[in-house]
Parts: C-alpha cells; structure tokens; sequence
C-alpha cells in the first residue's frame, strides 16, 4: 500500500497562480476565480492566500481569517525590506499614533505587554520606554529573528496570535497591543476572548483596523477589500468588544497606511477589561 504524497505540484501551483493574477488583473474575474480554485486545490494550506483573493473578488465566500500559511509566507519574504516599505513607502506611523493616544490619555507606564503580531518591532519600538517587560508573537520566523536582533523584547515566540492566547500560561499582561494584526482576520471573537484570558482586571487592549463605507459593508461586520485585506466594521468592533467584557475608551479614525498613492482608512482602538 503505497502513501499518499502531500508534496505540492511547484511547477503546476505557480502556472495556476500566476493565470489567476493575470486574469484578475484583466477584470477576467470569473475565469481568475477558476484559476485560483486550482491554486487551492493545488496547496490546500492555501501559502498564495489564494481563498482571500476569491473573496476580494466577491466570488468566494469570505474566510474567517486569512490562512495562515499564507500569513506566514508573506512576511517571510518580505522581511528584510519590511520596515523600509512600510514605514517610508507606505507612511506606515500606526505604533507612533498607539503611543500618542497612549501618553495622551496618561495610559500607563506597564509592567506586562504583550506585542500580537510583533512584525520588525515597529511596535516594541515605539512602546519600549513604557513597558518592564515586552512580548513578542509573530507568525514569520523571519520577523521575529529580526525583531530579536534589535533586542527590544524580552521574550519572543513565532505562534499565530489566537493560538498563543489559548495556550499562553504565563503571568497576565496589563496591555495587549496588536497593530495590523486585523487586517488577517476577519471574525474577532477568538481574539478577544484570548485577550481577556490573558489580561488583568483593569488591563488595555490596543488595536489597529482597517475600515471602508458603509455601504460597501452593506451589513456586513467584516470583509476582504479590494487589497486582499480584511475590513471591520464599527459597528462590529464595538459589539465585540462589548459582548467579550470591554469597556471602549476611545476609537480614532486613522489613516492606516497609503497603499498605490491612496489612504487606507482605519480605526485605532483603546478598549479595557473591565
């Protein structure tokens, strides 16, 4: 009885891929949408985030969270340029606003932070001064070992951030940070609630997100917008976050980041266990 091999077809999955992105670019949507249903059957951990390109299309039903391979692949390769292209390309400034709001709200100095989705350590970085102790998780292996090489942490672990706050025995953190870490997740509950198992009474939560109209969401609390991104409504961070145990203080609309020229409108959001 021979086994069955999960090695992926190399070859036949970037002939798939790169159909699928010449005829989305096209606006051939429908035959894209095809060409990337063979990407995912291709490679079912979906590393291309092929499922999140259906659903930008609106010709996929939208996921819960980006796939996390797929998480983990993109800031894999992009590691080592990442600062310079989000910070002086895309005028990415989101751990400078957390730190403003932060300071301006007379917020802290804290003892346990805990840094989702830590990336370079933009966020660390920014934070630093503020904090005894730094917690960095981040999918990208490749990311935390820079982020590590800038000793701005204490600890640091490559993990997927739900996964971490389910299985996170360690003392509790009297902030939680995660600055686009939303942007891959579309459902926020296993967030939240893996927030409030690890922070203490009284302890912040601080989040980035992205947003788009109104009438773009159409009711709906989330979804993938036009750049493979994962949108929320206000609405729903509100209802969330309110649902799990928290108290809003503040959400400020943000520019996020500039992506070919244009703002990406967002939210900061600085809510407490209460």
């Amino acid at each position: 009885m021979t086994q069955k091999s999960n090695k992926i077809d190399e070859e036949a999955l970037a002939e798939a891929y790169n159909r699928a992105l010449t005829l989305e670019k096209s606006g051939n949507f429908d035959a894209a949408a095809a060409a990337y249903r063979e990407v995912l059957d291709l490679d079912p951990e979906d590393h291309g985030g092929a499922s999140v390109r259906l659903a930008s299309m609106g010709r996929g039903e939208t996921p819960l969270k980006a796939p996390d391979a797929y998480v983990a692949t993109l800031f894999d390769q992009h590691a080592d340029v990442f600062d310079n292209v989000l910070v002086d390309q895309l005028d990415y400034c989101v751990p400078l606003l957390v730190r403003q709001r932060v300071q301006a709200l007379e917020l802290g100095p804290f003892k346990r932070v805990l840094d989702l989705g830590c990336g370079t350590g933009l966020t660390g970085g920014a934070l630093r001064d503020l904090a005894e102790d730094i917690t960095g998780i981040d999918l990208s292996e490749n990311m935390v070992e820079i982020a590590h090489e800038k000793d701005l942490y204490e600890t640091l672990y490559v993990a997927e951030a739900v996964d971490f706050l389910d299985d996170n025995e360690e003392a509790p953190f009297d902030l939680i940070v995660a600055t686009d870490v939303l942007p891959y997740m579309g459902a926020l509950e296993a967030l939240f609630f893996g927030a409030v198992d690890n922070l203490l009474p009284g302890g912040l939560l601080i989040f980035s997100s992205e947003t788009l109209p109104d009438e773009t969401f159409a009711g709906r609390p989330f979804m993938v917008g036009p750049h493979q991104r994962f949108a929320h409504s206000e609405a729903y961070l509100h209802d969330r976050l309110t649902a799990t145990g928290f108290e809003v203080i503040e959400v400020t609309d943000i520019t996020v980041r500039m992506e070919e020229g244009a703002p990406i409108a967002g939210q900061l959001v600085i809510a407490r266990f209460l």
